[in-house]
């Protein structure tokens, strides 16, 4: 089966169609972006919400540590105060935070134009495994970035900004600060999210295969307990674990695509 394109293009007709899909792109970002510039409180009542100490997972716990008379996870003031040190930090944080913001509600669309543009040069199958990947890769970012808000970066934040040396040193954090950070760990939890995408490439590739994956289970457990507790470094335990219970889950499923994606690939073989 050959591509469904009817003629063959030229540079100049694909340098066009490539200029067309950017000016696309940008025209939904930039309109996203300024609809988020104007709804300032709502976007910043989002992001800011965290360092509040009736955050709804903070409250969660508290709940928690109530019902099972478990210490340690009751809701705890955060006496953090957020401040700008420069003339126009606070006008320029608005700025990025309305840019990706834009970019964020504008994904959907840019793999829209960026998979149409594409799409003429691959095969009918190659265009239904690339619609698997761009969903399913495109879902668990999303569900990488809403872990870290909830319960990621939270614990992060209630640790990181009540931590003191001496009780001499007030901690009082750059609104920057916050804002990179909270970047920095949606980012990090979106990118390991995609670990079942990543096994089933390998699988499809032949280079992974489950066994091997089974083998070294517990060695991917031990990992992703260390990984939990740099992440939270909090004394208690049940807190380790609510963290470290995704990315177990995250390790298994992946056994089962990589499984699933083999077998599969036998059969087509045979």
């Amino acid at each position: 089966m050959k591509p469904n394109e009817p003629t063959e293009l030229t540079f100049w007709d694909h340098l066009d169609a490539l200029r067309q899909t950017i000016i696309h792109i940008a025209c939904a970002v930039v309109v996203l972006m300024l609809l988020a510039f104007c709804f300032k409180d709502e976007l910043f009542g989002v992001i800011l919400a965290p360092k509040e100490g009736d955050f709804c997972t903070y409250r969660f716990f508290a709940w928690v540590g109530q019902v099972f008379h478990i210490p340690g996870l009751e809701t705890q003031t955060l006496p953090v105060k957020l401040i700008n040190t420069q003339l126009s930090g606070q006008f320029l944080t608005h700025m990025s935070v309305s840019f990706y913001a834009g970019i964020l509600l504008a994904s959907p669309y840019i793999l829209y134009q960026l998979f149409h543009f594409v799409s003429p040069a691959l095969y009918q199958n190659e265009k239904k495994y690339s619609r698997r990947l761009i969903f399913w890769s495109y879902l668990l970012f999303l569900a990488g970035v809403l872990f870290s808000y909830f319960l990621i970066f939270p614990f992060t934040f209630r640790f990181l900004s009540t931590y003191q040396v001496s009780p001499e040193v007030e901690n009082t954090i750059v609104l920057s600060s916050y804002i990179d950070t909270l970047n920095m760990l949606s980012l990090m939890m979106g990118i390991t999210f995609e670990i079942p995408v990543l096994t089933w490439l390998l699988a499809k590739l032949g280079i992974l295969s489950a066994d091997f994956m089974a083998k070294y289970r517990k060695h991917a457990w031990v990992l992703a307990m260390i990984i939990a507790a740099i992440i939270t470094p909090t004394s208690d335990v049940f807190t380790m674990l609510i963290v470290t219970f995704p990315i177990v889950l995250l390790y298994e499923i992946s056994i089962g695509v990589v499984r699933h994606t083999i077998k599969r690939k036998q059969t087509e073989e045979n």
